[in-house]
């Protein structure tokens, strides 16, 4: 658009970066390893979502780390599962930390893909590994809401791609003190210059629903991308996919994210 240099629109008709999917590995040994990190005891649908959406995006491996109280429950087509220590709550505890580092250490990439619970010795757990851990990680569903108390910490951290609600994204404007109000009644336009201006300010990579668009920015640069499925996004399938391709083209995470969404 003219008056927006930073911005660019694709459809699923138009593709604005082909080239990431034809690039895409064939073989699983070069096709990444995604560490998938979440789940309490009272669900763990997202991280099950998560863990067949990467699969069959392409990824060569998948391993799962979920609280211990899960053991008998998971399903056998999780097939590579790892456990770490549980909360009275049924989420993972502080001792679950060296699980969480060394699936890191295994990983190319980790996902904290949600249903993480709300306890505060997992906020611990998950504020701890994000300091420890330095590739690619993306956190998407209430696995942002544990890092509140440490916002900073998350948009100042290189390789981070967070995939948030409105409200999420609200809420870490505010609490790292940017100085833009967000409003649900903004238009298009108004969200797509604060995400410009903001990835300006931060490392991080965001991938936003406003307005019927799924809005993606990093480094200052934003796409848009018409959406019509907010449960894809609620149910983690959105974040793993972007997570994927991102595994691919670690140093293009807006081309990545943007490619993942007009994919079938």
């Amino acid at each position: 658009m003219q008056n927006y240099p930073y911005w660019r629109q694709q459809t699923t008709a138009k593709p604005l970066y082909p080239d990431i999917e034809w690039s895409k590995p064939e073989r699983r040994d070069q096709a990444g390893r995604l560490g998938i990190i979440g789940g309490n005891k009272l669900g763990f649908a997202g991280v099950a979502e998560a863990y067949s959406v990467s699969l069959g995006a392409g990824v060569g491996e998948v391993r799962v780390l979920l609280p211990d109280v899960l053991k008998k429950t998971i399903p056998s087509a999780i097939s590579d599962t790892v456990f770490g220590e549980t909360t009275p709550s049924g989420s993972l505890a502080k001792n679950a930390l060296p699980e969480m580092i060394a699936l890191g250490e295994w990983a190319t990439g980790v996902l904290l893909a949600g249903d993480a619970g709300r306890n505060s010795e997992t906020a611990i757990a998950y504020e701890q590994f994000v300091e420890a851990y330095t590739g690619p990680l993306t956190l998407t569903r209430d696995a942002v809401d544990l890092m509140k108390n440490s916002p900073d910490r998350l948009v100042e951290r290189p390789d981070t791609l967070l995939v948030v609600s409105f409200a999420q994204l609200q809420k870490l404007f505010s609490s790292v003190y940017y100085p833009k109000v967000l409003a649900f009644s903004m238009q298009l336009t108004g969200l797509v210059e604060s995400v410009h201006k903001f990835t300006i300010s931060y490392p991080v990579t965001i991938l936003v629903l406003h307005k019927d668009h799924l809005i993606a920015a990093h480094g200052g640069n934003v796409t848009t991308t018409p959406w019509d499925n907010p449960m894809a996004i609620w149910r983690g399938q959105v974040a793993t996919k972007a997570t994927a391709y991102w595994l691919w083209n670690k140093t293009s995470p807006l081309e990545a994210v943007t490619a993942s969404l007009v994919v079938k």
